[in-house]
């Protein structure tokens, strides 16, 4: 599913527009990626969490030339399904 079937898909459930229910999406995301910058994270109950992991610096391979090359040190967003969510899948 994409972005554009989603949005459809939550304006057919809630009876909003395709506008309206773009708007909320984004509001969403907007608000879920602001939190994570500031190093929070947000739970969703039954859902999951989405939160902020620290991945530590390496060495990694070029796989073309096999030469070892640095990866720096880095912050990725992380989310862990809910015991809701899991049960259903």
């Amino acid at each position: 599913m994409n972005k554009a079937e989603l949005i459809a898909k939550i304006s057919d459930d809630a009876g909003v527009t395709k506008t309206q229910a773009n708007a909320a999406l984004d509001s969403f995301i907007e608000a879920v990626t602001k939190t994570l910058k500031g190093g929070g994270k947000v739970t969703l109950v039954g859902f999951g969490t989405f939160s902020v992991s620290k991945r530590a610096a390496r060495n990694g391979r070029n796989p073309q030339t096999g030469a070892v090359i640095k990866i720096k040190a880095r912050k990725v967003a992380k989310f862990k399904a809910g015991k809701e969510l899991s049960a259903k899948i």
